[in-house]
């Protein structure tokens, strides 16, 4: 998710995007003047008794809620409205409206049909473009004013939701009104919509345990009304499901993780585990799953042991790859559809005692695995109590939080980055057996 300088890096990577235009396709050599870009109201534009200078206008007049994303994580406080249960995004449409100004004849409308022909070519932000338009290199950083180099840390890049520029349409009224509530002359336009922005807040919130079982167990320990149904068999690699070890839905640093599937056999056969915001891309060779004797063409197992520093916390795109014979029996690389695998932290220094100090406060030392990026965030869930770290002592590997007023007992302990949390329910069950929490906890005395 961004912050709230998301708004104003928009404009700024849309402004970059018509100045780049513009010089590519050598406009100021076409018309014979300087032409720039500006994000300004139209009514700042011309001002005085100058002549009026050849340049485009890009003007956020309006912003609105986005309709597909407008409830999601609600209600983000209780029922009292005291308590913080969630960090709801804010999801937002900037309304834009793009001017050409010039004094000279056709001037404005060469202007505007090489604007609107940048941004039809260019439906979608992509991550490197926000990057390199926001994030100034070293040699221009300190040279840039503080407004500009704030906008790095907006995170507009990471969001989940990549920025869509479309077209919209302005009846002449709704372009009459427009014009004169900003008391401007009508020019040569054209409005645009850029969806969506996520602006979400990076605060405690409560949080719930998860749930032990969703009904009863049959006999192979399976809950009641999941059945798997298996379909045509696949020409080319199918991934189905991806296992980690001990009945966990989440992976860990060192898991011995089995795909299943089919079609799964072929030489020289590796597993591709992709992230794009964390731009990770790991390939790894696929090992021998457990038990050996499971056919190749259904199964594949791939260690992570080894990969702390590689793989950070995270949604992972799993694919396969392996040479198989295609239709002619020819030997070809054939790649398999892709599966989501979630990389869970894991803390490594837990069941632990901590005593409280003269304020009644106590800190907590958490050690863990995978290692920390930068940009991701890290809170310690104490029993159903979120905790922020500490600045203070922070490594990628170790984090420290403080418990103000902590209540003496035993707390189950879960780390949670970015939104994935670490194991805390044994799933390595036998038929019959219920559901218990691990032994990861924090003793308060």
């Amino acid at each position: 998710m961004s912050t709230a300088l998301a708004i104003a890096g928009v404009t700024a990577v849309l402004r970059d995007l018509l100045n780049d235009g513009l010089i590519n396709h050598n406009i100021s050599g076409l018309l014979g003047s300087s032409v720039t870009v500006s994000v300004q109201a139209p009514d700042r534009v011309v001002t005085g008794s100058t002549p009026e200078a050849s340049q485009l206008n890009l003007f956020m007049y309006m912003v609105t809620p986005n309709l597909g994303w407008r409830n999601e994580g609600l209600p983000g406080r209780d029922g009292s409205g005291r308590t913080r249960l969630t960090n709801p995004p804010l999801a937002l449409d900037l309304h834009y409206l793009l001017s050409a100004y010039s004094g000279a004849d056709l001037h404005a409308e060469i202007l505007l049909g090489y604007a609107m022909q940048l941004l039809h070519e260019t439906p979608v932000l992509t991550r490197e473009a926000i990057r390199t338009s926001l994030i100034p290199s070293p040699s221009v950083g300190n040279a840039l004013p503080p407004a500009l180099r704030a906008l790095a840390d907006s995170g507009l890049a990471e969001q989940v939701e990549l920025i869509k520029i479309n077209p919209a349409t302005q009846s002449s009224e709704e372009m009459s009104k427009f014009w004169t509530a900003t008391q401007s002359h009508l020019r040569p336009s054209a409005a645009y919509t850029a969806s969506v922005v996520l602006i979400q807040a990076q605060r405690p919130a409560r949080s719930a345990l998860p749930v032990l079982t969703r009904g009863p167990r049959d006999a192979q320990g399976r809950e009641a009304g999941i059945a798997v149904q298996p379909s045509l068999a696949a020409s080319m690699p199918l991934l189905t499901r991806a296992q980690p070890p001990a009945g966990q839905p989440v992976a860990g640093i060192g898991d011995l993780v089995v795909l299943h599937g089919q079609s799964l056999d072929g030489a020289d056969r590796r597993v591709t585990l992709n992230n794009e915001p964390l731009q990770v891309a790991l390939e790894l060779a696929v090992q021998p799953p457990l038990p050996p004797d499971r056919p190749a063409a259904t199964t594949a197992a791939v260690s992570l042991a080894g990969q702390a520093a590689a793989l950070p916390v995270g949604i992972y795109q799993v694919t396969l790859q392996a040479t198989q014979p295609d239709l002619l029996n020819q030997p070809r690389r054939m790649s398999s559809n892709r599966l989501a695998l979630a990389l869970a932290p894991r803390i490594t220094n837990l069941p632990a005692t901590v005593a409280r100090a003269g304020d009644g406060s106590a800190t907590v030392t958490l050690n863990f695995t995978p290692e920390l990026r930068t940009g991701q965030h890290a809170t310690l869930v104490l029993g159903g109590s979120e905790v922020l770290p500490l600045t203070a002592g922070a490594t990628p590997t170790s984090l420290q939080f403080r418990v103000a007023n902590a209540v003496p007992g035993t707390y189950l302990a879960r780390l949670r980055v970015d939104g994935i949390e670490s194991p805390i329910v044994d799933m390595d069950l036998q038929p019959g057996d219920t559901p218990v929490f691990l032994p990861i906890t924090v003793s308060i005395t």
